[in-house]
């Protein structure tokens, strides 16, 4: 009699792992760096900026006669919040079927919209050089991001070649002749900080951990010069002409009140079921010199 084998059943059950695994990496260096947000009551807000004076040779004879001296006032900056949101749409009969992998088809798909959700943030920040857009009826608010909220002066542009050992030092130099104690964050790109790595003033590599010891947040690469020692973070969604020198408690979130991110059941429109995402957020510096931005990276 001939065997009997599995090639010749019918009706075998399916052998589909119950573990999904999620292909994007949804890591938000920046905005875990500045920490939580600012509640603002209007969508356009402002914060004034004011810059010490140098020092200058400063001597007195012996009875001199006052001098008044031009006094500064302080420069008014401001910003707009930005409204995100995705949305989810599932039929009820997709609701109903059982899947391999999750117990709950909305659930799931909650959580992977919050997951993109916060990643479109991210690259709100620091993945694009967006100048502020008030925005109208049809067009929507943008704030201005991360690079837009850096002085001028404390630009500088790598014309196209790779990051190099003698720009990051220009950097330390730029944040300290500036006045930049705390600028010791350096975010770059994945490849960037392959060549930071290289660097001759890389000492040592280290390894942040959260709560579980065995679970790996960020590496890390620490940069030693005379000026300041530097963190050198990896950041996926930092646009890839651009590296960040800055200090994270000079940089605040903002979200107009009531606006954090939340979720909303919308109204039936027939079998199916809605739920927005959304909030509404902005970004605040509190001086521009407080960080140096090298653009225009290979």
């Amino acid at each position: 009699m001939p065997t009997f084998k599995t090639y010749d059943t019918v009706g075998a059950k399916e052998d589909v792992s119950d573990v999904i695994s999620m292909l994007t990496p949804h890591k938000t260096p920046f905005t875990t760096a500045i920490g939580g947000a600012e509640t603002v009551k209007q969508k356009l807000y402002s914060w004034q900026e004011d810059e010490l004076e140098g020092g200058k040779d400063n001597a007195q004879v012996e009875g001199f006669d006052a001098t008044e001296e031009a006094c500064d006032t302080t420069e008014m900056l401001q910003n707009t919040t930005q409204i995100f949101s995705r949305t989810i749409k599932l039929s009820g009969s997709l609701q109903a079927t059982d899947h391999y992998g999750r117990a709950n088809e909305l659930a799931r798909q909650i959580v992977k919209k919050g997951k993109s959700l916060r990643l479109d943030h991210e690259r709100a920040l620091v993945g694009v050089d967006q100048a502020m857009v008030l925005g109208s009826d049809t067009v929507a608010r943008r704030f201005a991001s991360a690079s837009q909220l850096v002085h001028i002066d404390n630009k500088i542009d790598a014309a196209g070649a790779d990051l190099s050992e003698a720009m990051v030092r220009a950097a330390i130099r730029k944040a300290f002749d500036s006045g930049s104690e705390g600028a010791e964050t350096f975010m770059v790109k994945p490849t960037d900080a392959e060549l930071v790595s290289e660097f001759a003033g890389t000492a040592e590599r280290v390894r942040d951990v959260g709560a579980k010891p065995t679970q790996i947040m960020v590496k890390v690469d620490i940069y030693t010069t005379a000026l300041g020692t530097l963190r050198v973070t990896v950041n996926r969604e930092i646009k890839p002409d651009f590296a960040l020198l800055f200090d994270p408690s000079m940089w605040r979130l903002t979200t107009l009140k009531g606006r954090t991110w939340f979720r909303e059941t919308l109204a039936k429109t027939g079998d199916n079921t809605k739920i927005m995402l959304a909030g509404e957020y902005g970004l605040k510096h509190d001086n521009r010199k407080g960080a140096v931005l090298i653009q225009g990276l290979k």
